[in-house]
């Protein structure tokens, strides 16, 4: 795996310069110890206030100094990639932001952390400071386990925590909230990948059928392997064990989390699978998706919930200064708004024309039998697609054919220019729907065909950009409608045919996706005006002309 960084020694202090240069306000700073004192702090800390401090190892950004600020966290203290910080660097951030209130260690439970974070909360009530520590274990991961690990349902103790600080609430009613949240609340995560850490080999331990359930947050294997399958099959899985160990009566906040490398539309893909399952029914509002506990570049999400009361729903919901927290949102429906109606125009009923349905059958039809011909110059052209987009386009027309009012010419060209644009997908569709469109319009308001489809053509180049010489289909449909416009169908086959060829000869494309080869293109008649040449040779064909 490949990464951006500069060296290992230094990837995490610098990480941590980046968010403190790029947050637009000095509200936070660090403390001068840097690289074995790494503690992002409020810079504008108020010491009568109970401290909230939390932190671990990096690789799990925004968390935790991406927390830091008001309504959360007061200082995050951070270790090198997955590794506790030390003792000396947390009773660095106690003495920091500590005063007469005292301060609340929020850990995950693990066992570097629970070490290094407890000898500091030793040293620093010898010192003199109140503090206390919560420990934060919830992963069902493993059901049975006496110490399950402490995942992203962190995040629910330190916005709990730091909303009662920040309302000036003491030390003894900041634990005690923490530590009753953090009991009620469930995790649990699932991968198709491993992380890679910058600097050090990486070997992927899944197949390409496979992923984990149950993983932590540090690249370590997940409680059993599942087979992939569709996200929905994936998530009813871990909905099932999640509402296994919920309350069912009660209302609860879901925190998304992104574990690091899923796409954002697959984060909001698994979101609706989530809220679609029976897990919904005890859903209140919800936290994400987005990546807030991250393990590096892992291509996985976790799920936390916590059971909802007033005043965790109060706590939760109120506004903090981290714009890494993504607020909590009310669980709603998707709202569906009626599309508009067409100003303007009108509905045009079916209608019949034998010569206009034999003309768009034989098209039709044509262009459906070249789409393996077509696929296979697009592959030496473009992305070997053009036989598929064009024949899909063919094949909805037909489906609609009783549909379409074949009596009135104008309206049916608009019509097909309708199909083609919800059909064909991607420029292709478009293009053509203009082209269609603008040529049904120019009929309507009096010009004959040759001139309709002429000022289609027009339509066409202006949106498209492309022209002649250009090696796209505008090098046969030019020619070929300049020739139907005064000579007849079987002038325009044969020039469209003529143009269509040229484009072999054209060592370059100018426009269309054609544009992006570099090389290969001598030799190879361009897709788009082979397809046009085919439909004027078919059309001319026929007994009765266009």
């Amino acid at each position: 795996m490949k990464h951006f960084f500069n060296r290992r020694e230094t990837i995490v202090t610098e990480a941590l310069d980046g968010l403190l240069r790029t947050i637009g306000s000095g509200d936070l700073a660090r403390l001068d110890g840097y690289p074995d004192i790494k503690v992002v702090l409020r810079a504008d800390w108020d010491k009568s206030k109970v401290a909230v401090v939390s932190g671990g190892g990096a690789g799990h950004e925004p968390s935790h100094a991406g927390f830091v600020g008001m309504g959360m966290l007061t200082a995050a203290v951070s270790g090198e990639i997955f590794a506790s910080p030390s003792v000396k660097a947390v009773l660095a951030a106690i003495r920091a932001v500590t005063g007469p209130a005292g301060c609340l260690l929020i850990v995950k439970n693990y066992t570097g952390d629970r070490l290094n974070f407890g000898l500091a909360a030793e040293k620093a009530r010898a010192e003199g400071f109140a503090v206390e520590m919560v420990i934060v274990a919830d992963d069902i991961a493993l059901p049975d386990i006496a110490q399950p690990r402490g995942v992203a349902g962190t995040l629910f103790v330190h916005k709990i925590s730091g909303h009662l600080s920040e309302a000036g609430k003491d030390l003894v009613s900041v634990a005690a909230a923490a530590r009753a949240a953090a009991k009620d609340i469930i995790s649990l995560g699932m991968s198709l990948s491993s992380c890679s850490i910058p600097g050090q080999p990486h070997e992927d331990r899944f197949g390409e059928d496979d992923g984990e359930l149950g993983l932590g947050i540090h690249g370590e294997p997940g409680v059993e392997r599942i087979a992939v399958q569709s996200a929905d099959k994936l998530v009813a899985v871990m909905a099932e064990r999640l509402a296994g160990r919920l309350d069912a009566k009660a209302d609860h906040a879901l925190l998304i989390n992104n574990l690091g490398s899923v796409p954002p539309l697959e984060m909001s893909l698994v979101a609706n699978a989530v809220l679609a399952s029976p897990l919904a029914k005890t859903v209140k509002f919800t936290i994400g998706p987005g990546s807030l506990m991250t393990a590096l570049n892992m291509n996985g999400f976790s799920l936390s919930l916590i059971r909802l009361d007033a005043a965790r729903e109060a706590a939760l919901l109120a506004p903090v200064g981290p714009p890494a927290w993504m607020p909590a949102k009310p669980l709603v429906a998707p709202a569906v708004v009626p599309m508009a109606k067409a100003a303007g125009q009108s509905s045009h009923r079916a209608s019949q024309d034998a010569g206009t349905k034999r003309l768009i059958v034989t098209v039709c039809e044509k262009l459906i039998s070249l789409e393996a011909a077509l696929n296979g110059l697009d592959a030496k052209a473009g992305d070997g697609d053009t036989g598929s987009t064009v024949a899909t386009g063919a094949r909805s027309i037909l489906d609609r054919l009783d549909t379409l009012p074949l009596a009135d010419p104008a309206a049916t060209l608009g019509a097909v220019g309708d199909i083609l644009s919800a059909s064909m997908g991607g420029s292709s569709g478009v293009l053509l729907s203009i082209f269609f469109t603008a040529a049904g319009r120019a009929l309507d308001g009096g010009a004959g065909v040759p001139k309709a489809l002429l000022a289609g053509l027009e339509r066409l180049t202006f949106y498209g950009g492309a022209k002649p010489g250009d090696r796209t289909m505008i090098d046969a449909l030019e020619p070929a409608l300049k020739a139907l416009d005064g000579k007849g169908l079987d002038d325009a086959a044969a020039a469209a045919r003529r143009g269509a060829e040229a484009t072999a000869a054209m060592e370059k494309a100018k426009a269309g996706r054609s544009a992006y080869v570099g090389a290969g293109l001598q030799g190879v008649v361009d897709p788009g005006a082979h397809a046009v040449a085919e439909v004027f040779a078919a059309a001319a064909t026929l007994p009765v002309a266009a």
